[in-house]
């Protein structure tokens, strides 16, 4: 199991990132992933355990390259973003304030889709816990919402000659293949295909790579499961295009080299004691992350054991 305070922990620092930038919320949502980890899989080796715990008192200490090192004009450092707020009583309604602040990005693909998994992670974890659904820690989860409204959808690579481009610059082709899904199982299939369909051969960078296609897709599927379906059909539609922008990026493997696999995925104990451990300060915030949103989608969904194995096993991919 993975300690009950991080919950806590982790909603401070969702409600206080907007002192810092949209971006700093990885910090919170990622401390709030690693509680669910622990709900999501009770029976944890304690050797993955530690190394998950390890992770998010890392974030929390400054090491993740999304907090004050992104952000130099904050007068917060990272573990001040986790303190405990002023004592207050609770009221269960203000989560949809939350939904509500969400419902105005939800038009297109926000940072790779950080504003559904930020909004997305808060209204679970306090439709689960109320005691911590506080006028200090909603509104500034609202204030965080507020600050995706005009985000672009992300950047990608495009190679030597083009550089990095933001989405919103960006023509995509009429028809490129994508999935026409409308709803979360379409969703999710189309997910754990282009995690299938991956092999280290392929090398795309940019729109938060797969890493973001499946936090952003869980995020959508807990936005249903925990009080708001009618957020769902144009949460959908924005991940179709987070996904399409992804898929039509450039192979950049003959530039960059091929896809680096780990041996192990990060649920085994052997991904933490076999050999270094990467510790990469973007890695920190995203592997429990994502560890945490690949369950949760395939909860959400019956997309057969054989086809979610085969997913998960590309998870190597990833970590």
């Amino acid at each position: 199991m993975i300690d009950f305070t991080y919950l806590s922990k982790g909603l401070n620092a969702l409600a206080r990132a907007h002192y810092m930038s949209s971006m700093s919320g990885h910090l919170g949502a990622s401390v709030i992933a690693g509680y669910f980890v622990g709900e999501q899989r009770p029976n944890l080796d304690p050797a993955v355990s530690h190394g998950l715990e390890d992770d998010l008192q890392r974030v929390m200490s400054g090491e993740s390259v999304f907090g004050k090192k992104m952000s130099r004009k904050s007068t917060l450092a990272d573990p001040e973003l986790f303190e405990p707020f002023p004592a207050e009583k609770p009221d269960p309604t203000l989560v949809d304030g939350i939904a509500e602040g969400l419902a105005k990005s939800l038009g297109k693909p926000r940072q790779s889709g950080h504003n559904v998994i930020f909004g997305s992670l808060a209204i679970r974890a306090l439709r689960e816990h109320p005691e911590f659904s506080t006028p200090a820690v909603t509104e500034g989860i609202r204030k965080l919402m507020a600050m995706f409204e005009n985000e672009h959808p992300g950047s990608g690579y495009y190679g030597k000659d083009k550089g990095r481009m933001y989405g919103n610059k960006i023509t995509l082709p009429e028809d490129d293949g994508t999935p026409p899904y409308r709803d979360i199982e379409g969703m999710a299939i189309a997910v754990f295909d282009e995690m299938i369909n991956q092999t280290p051969e392929i090398n795309r960078e940019g729109y938060g790579g797969l890493v973001h296609v499946i936090n952003h897709a869980a995020a959508i599927a807990d936005l249903a499961a925990y009080g708001y379906p009618q957020l769902v059909p144009q949460a959908v539609a924005s991940h179709r295009q987070h996904l399409r922008l992804w898929r039509n990026l450039p192979n950049i493997a003959a530039e960059k080299g091929p896809v680096q696999v780990s041996q192990f995925t990060p649920d085994t104990a052997a991904y933490w004691t076999t050999g270094p451990v990467p510790y990469d300060r973007a890695l920190l915030t995203h592997r429990v992350k994502t560890l945490f949103g690949f369950t949760e989608l395939a909860t959400a969904v019956d997309a057969g054991e054989a086809k979610e194995k085969q997913a998960f096993d590309t998870f190597r991919y990833l970590m």
